[in-house]
């Protein structure tokens, strides 16, 4: 049961976003930015970062959600979210994404965990300056958007199957449909 009174149609952070639009917007617009735009790495590969440090938090609705969105883009391939999660060494993914989920575990374990040896490995399999950034952003962000989400104890459907079509949705039309989507249930549309 949630900690505050959020409108019950709405699981994880919709409904959080519902409760305070001021700063849905703009939390809305991060994840956008980081998730959805251009990018020399793929949605997929972001959304695979998201999912991956919102599952080192422990964060079902967050780790559930961008796992069906990260899905989605590869085709369903829910095997290989799932080993991304569960071991991403093993993952059928390349060495410049695994080199920067190390990059992500580190900053989920606090930014000053970050070392040279993450970033230089990093580099040396790739990665750009930019590709690092939006690692470290990512993974800072889906820390605090994870905190947000279970700090309040929002409510999130149990079955991990009831992800996959709101999945499309955001894979296609990015964050920002979620305000658009958020307006509709409030007016009754």
């Amino acid at each position: 049961m949630p900690h505050i009174q959020l409108d019950p149609m709405l699981p994880g952070i919709r409904s959080l976003f519902a409760f305070r639009p001021e700063t849905a917007k703009p939390l809305s617009e991060l994840a956008h930015i980081l998730l959805h735009s251009e990018s020399s790495l793929t949605r997929a590969e972001r959304e695979l970062i998201a999912t991956y440090v919102s599952y080192q938090n422990d964060c079902f609705s967050c780790q559930t959600a961008h796992g069906a969105i990260a899905s989605y883009q590869l085709g369903g391939n829910d095997a290989l979210v799932d080993q991304v999660k569960r071991d991403p060494e093993e993952a059928g993914i390349s060495d410049k994404l695994k080199s920067l989920l190390r990059v992500a575990a580190a900053v989920q374990k606090g930014g000053k965990s970050v070392t040279d040896v993450e970033i230089n490995t990093a580099r040396a399999a790739g990665a750009t300056d930019l590709e690092i950034h939006d690692t470290v952003l990512i993974a800072a962000a889906f820390c605090m958007y994870n905190r947000y989400v279970d700090g309040l104890a929002t409510w999130a459907p149990p079955n991990p199957q009831g992800y996959k079509g709101r999945a499309s949705q955001v894979a296609q039309d990015g964050y920002l449909r979620i305000l658009k989507d958020i307006q509709a249930v409030q007016s009754g549309v």
